[in-house]
């Protein structure tokens, strides 16, 4: 079974923040593969189902942003999973809107919610697929960007972003880690 945890802040207020968008690619993969969010246990919200041959386990951390290692390393101590099974998908200030990457372990990068899963798990050997948000505006702090609303330019491409990390993470499941970074990590890709 793989876990894949999607980071942001619970609370219909932060739903479209640009924080959010591991949120929102939990929900579009629950939809896509018919994987109900209906239980609520370990302070989040999860569903557990199948991507092909894969056991999927997909996971909203309900315990804010800079809690979220809490729920992950309840979920997989229940589940008897390793950091090596989870996946973790979140925001990143340093990747232009919309470009996608993956990594394999690293630091934080600044990230309270991958911060808070690497304290809880005592380690950093899990994979990330980081969804680019771009830099604030001068004068703009980025906690304050990050927890602000996508802009009217940016919401028309959300739709096909979210499609393209769900596209990206089914990849990595059935085909491998390499064969999705060649794919979608490209330019434009």
């Amino acid at each position: 079974m793989k876990l894949i945890a999607g980071l942001g802040n619970p609370g219909i207020q932060y739903q479209n923040h640009r924080h959010n968008i591991g949120f929102r690619v939990i929900d579009c993969l629950s939809k896509n593969h018919h994987i109900p969010l209906s239980t609520k246990k370990f302070h989040a919200l999860y569903g557990i189902g199948q991507i092909e041959s894969q056991e999927i386990l997909l996971l909203k951390p309900m315990t804010f942003m800079n809690r979220s290692g809490v729920a992950i390393r309840e979920t997989l101590d229940f589940f008897k999973l390793v950091s090596e099974d989870l996946i973790v998908v979140h925001d990143d200030l340093d990747l232009p809107f919309g470009r996608l990457r993956f990594k394999r372990k690293g630091g934080d990068g600044g990230h309270q919610g991958v911060r808070s899963i690497i304290e809880n798990l005592g380690r950093n050997t899990f994979i990330r697929l980081k969804i680019g948000i771009g830099r604030p505006p001068d004068g703009m702090e980025p906690a304050e960007y990050v927890l602000s609303p996508f802009s009217e330019e940016e919401r028309p491409l959300l739709d096909e972003i979210l499609a393209r990390a769900c596209k990206a993470l089914v990849t990595m499941l059935l085909e491998g880690i390499e064969k999705a970074m060649n794919q979608f990590q490209r330019r434009g890709g």
